[in-house]
């Protein structure tokens, strides 16, 4: 029963649509299919450094000291912002996709955007504790490491989805209106207004 209340709490939580899927969405419309599947990896990967900061308790940092998340929020803003626009600078062509000797790049910005992402620390924080069981032989802290992972990967799936629903939609635009600089665009306004909100939040 405490597994499948953590499961579809964790579905509900996963399948709401967040920045995480907006920037998969923009990766994918931007630059191609490849790209999304990048940056579904590169997420991944970033919240495990989320998932390991929860475990050892040193995301509790961020609602000690206050500056600390807002610097977060900043920093995470303003390379949302520098991405977003640089894709819609792009002279990428709409039917290519990422080249090879980029996938390094996108893999590390969509890796640096997770981590940026101090909302994410707190998500782990406050819902993780909520399915620890102390009684249980296994210590507190691997059970919020496995919890974590199993969070990680269901929050992948709605990444997965995304990418799959926007890859054809990307398709789509380009043989309806036969424009790159369009996609390019959409690709990039996405992920610019996902900074431009970020850094609102922050000033706040």
């Amino acid at each position: 029963m405490q597994w499948a209340a953590f499961i579809l709490a964790a579905l509900g939580f996963a399948y709401l649509p967040g920045p995480a899927m907006l920037y998969t969405a923009a990766q994918t419309l931007g630059r191609g299919r490849r790209a999304g599947w990048l940056a579904v990896i590169g997420v991944h990967m970033g919240c495990y450094i989320h998932v390991i900061a929860a475990a050892l308790g040193l995301a509790l940092l961020f609602a000690a000291i206050p500056p600390a998340y807002v610097a977060m929020k900043v920093i995470g803003g303003l390379y949302l912002l520098w991405m977003g626009l640089r894709l819609w600078q792009q002279g990428i062509h709409a039917h290519e996709e990422v080249p090879l000797a980029t996938t390094k790049r996108v893999l590390r910005d969509s890796f640096l955007v997770e981590v940026l992402n101090p909302k994410t620390a707190l998500f782990f924080v406050a819902f993780l504790p909520q399915f620890v069981q102390p009684e249980s032989a296994m210590p507190v802290a691997w059970q919020l490491l496995w919890l974590g992972v199993a969070t990680n990967a269901l929050f992948s799936s709605a990444d997965v989805v995304v990418v799959l629903l926007a890859s054809p939609l990307r398709e789509w635009l380009r043989k309806s209106h036969g424009s790159s600089r369009l996609i390019q665009r959409i690709g990039g306004g996405v992920l610019m207004g996902l900074g431009g909100n970020t850094l609102a939040q922050a000033t706040r």
